[in-house]
């Protein structure tokens, strides 16, 4: 699968259940305009390996036909996208929920809303 051909793209954990929750949310809204991608799929470590860097992991990113954005400057031309009125092909790729860490605590919920705000990061393509 064709990295180019699927933009907009939202990269983000699939193995962490705020992570899954957060991408249910975005997609619910997209109404299937982005594209979304767990980072431990076959398609998320093509992206990682092709598009990221070694930050990859320790953010979501938000990937458009000119940038890749995580974290933080992720945020804007994530809403964006999800509010413009441009409608590509309906994404194919659906979110998959398979928690593997304990991160339903009040402490994992912390910690990743913190990491949201302190991680951002911008890549051109």
């Amino acid at each position: 699968m064709e990295i180019k051909e699927n933009v907009p793209i939202v990269v983000f954990d699939n193995q962490c259940y705020l992570c899954v929750k957060f991408a249910k949310f975005v997609d619910f809204f997209a109404r299937g305009k982005i594209t979304m991608v767990g980072h431990y799929s076959d398609f998320g470590i093509k992206i990682r390996n092709e598009i990221l860097d070694e930050s990859a992991l320790d953010m979501f990113w938000f990937i458009d036909k000119k940038r890749a954005s995580g974290g933080r400057a992720a945020l804007f031309p994530l809403l964006k996208s999800i509010f413009s009125k441009k409608t590509e092909k309906p994404s194919t790729m659906r979110v998959n929920e398979s928690c593997r860490q304990d991160c339903k605590t009040v402490k994992a919920v912390f910690l990743r809303s913190s990491s949201l705000f302190t991680n951002s990061k911008k890549i051109d393509l």
